[in-house]
């Protein structure tokens, strides 16, 4: 009786430890995530006030052109 409720433990154990590992993983890639996806949108920003850089607007027609744009025929 004493050997089987060691062996659970040990089993308990060792899955505890797999599932304490695997969480500590994931907390640590979202993170990394989370922080990369701020500088690429401060980037983009960033590109975005930059001079020369235009706003494109979608036509009824599903294609993107600039701003007030009376082309509305599809090429």
């Amino acid at each position: 009786m004493t050997g089987v409720i060691l062996k659970l433990l040990v089993v308990a154990f060792v899955f505890w430890l797999i599932y304490s590992g695997v969480r500590r993983i994931w907390r640590d890639w979202t993170r990394q995530f989370r922080v990369e996806e701020k500088q690429i949108h401060a980037r983009d920003l960033k590109e975005r006030d930059a001079p020369g850089v235009i706003t494109l607007e979608r036509g009824k027609d599903g294609t993107f052109r600039p701003p007030g744009s009376k082309d509305t025929e599809p090429r």
